[in-house]
């Protein structure tokens, strides 16, 4: 394997599939199928999903809600949708614990890093909930704080595009996907990788992301074999 231990980033958005909201179950099971081979190939996986498929606190804001408030309740859609695949993958017999940033007790252990290393070292898939535990930061953000504290050898971003383009593949069909490419590049182009806290993270300490399209069933392990799939964003 190319990476022995990596942080998994996933939209909230992904885990709707077809559907317009929620989760899709055929989309989660998917995914733990996929975790579950690397698993079994002695890489260490730690996860942080999003929520968007049941709340954003920036779309609350904009419809006159405090923003501090929509946070938190998009903070607490990350813990729903951490739950959800923490049931898929031990559905699959994988050993998962659930770490949040809020204090969650009766779901969740808090996020303490090293019980967190620990348990990678252990072989169990640790999902991360609850964003960052604060107001104004995204899941990118917590991703990449969760990654340079568990010491992660990369961030492995799953999309549903390939990759990264010059321009939005879905409604620009002459956009071009980057293979590789420098995060200065990514500041001086104004491309829309992970928000710009995440990105400043990862280029600060030098941690490579890799935007891939990881509802394309074999992605995830052919990345992990060291295949050339998705964009490469490092120094």
């Amino acid at each position: 394997m190319k990476y022995k231990r990596i942080l998994l980033k996933l939209s909230g958005e992904a885990l709707m599939g077809a559907k317009q909201f929620g989760i899709d179950n055929d989309r989660l099971k998917q995914y733990a199928e996929e975790i579950k081979l690397l698993v079994e190939a002695k890489v260490e996986v730690a996860i942080v999903i999003g929520g968007g498929n049941i709340f954003r606190g920036v779309q609350a804001a904009e419809g006159g809600m405090e923003r501090t408030q929509g946070d938190y309740m998009g903070m607490l859609a990350t813990v729903i949708n951490s739950m959800a695949l923490q049931s898929a993958l031990e559905s699959c017999g994988v050993d998962t614990r659930l770490q949040s940033a809020i204090e969650l007790k009766q779901i969740a252990e808090p996020f303490i890093r090293r019980r967190a290393v620990r348990h990678l070292e252990k072989g169990r898939v640790v999902i991360f909930g609850g964003g960052t535990g604060n107001p104004f930061f995204t899941t990118d953000s917590a991703a990449s704080l969760r990654a340079i504290e568990i010491d992660a050898d990369v961030i492995l971003k799953g999309t549903r595009v390939d990759g990264i383009y010059t321009a939005d593949p879905e409604k620009d069909p002459s956009a071009t996907r980057y293979d590789r490419i420098s995060f200065s590049e990514v500041y001086e182009k104004g491309l829309n990788v992970m928000d710009m806290t995440a990105i400043t993270l990862c280029n600060e300490n030098k941690l490579p992301i890799i935007v891939f399209n990881m509802n394309k069933s074999g992605n995830l392990m052919r990345l992990m074999e060291g295949e050339d799939v998705g964009t490469l964003v490092d120094l």
